[in-house]
């Protein structure tokens, strides 16, 4: 009796071992279910403060000085790169189908002379 229970204690730790190392990529999978959900929630919430974002320039734009001056924030490119940067996000979590998107870059010069109208 006292081999059999030797064996089946030595026995033990290896099929502990075996049975962690197969359950290890479901584990890894599951984690990796949890980094896309994270993902997901936090691109979401970035879509939600853009819109805040967005309303917050919508009344600054409006609230804006009217005094005449050399240079202005322009507004208006502001709001363009805003929408452009929201619909990539929305793109990316909810994709319609599955082709390149507009590689265009963003303006990131807000500053208009007053003087001058740009091209936009």
């Amino acid at each position: 009796m006292d081999r059999t229970h030797r064996s089946t204690l030595a026995w033990r730790p290896t099929f502990a071992a075996a049975l962690f190392v197969s359950l290890l990529p479901a584990a890894h999978q599951a984690a990796a279910t949890d980094d896309a959900e994270i993902e997901r929630d936090r691109l979401a919430a970035i879509v939600r403060q853009l819109d805040l974002i967005d309303r917050l320039v919508g009344q600054s734009s409006t609230a804006a000085p009217g005094v005449p001056a050399r240079y202005r924030f322009d507004y208006p490119r502001l709001n363009a790169d805003l929408q452009r940067v929201r619909a990539g996000i929305r793109d990316y979590l909810s994709p319609q189908r599955a082709q390149p998107r507009d590689p265009a870059a963003l303006s990131g010069d807000y500053r208009q002379d007053a003087g001058q109208e740009r091209e936009r």
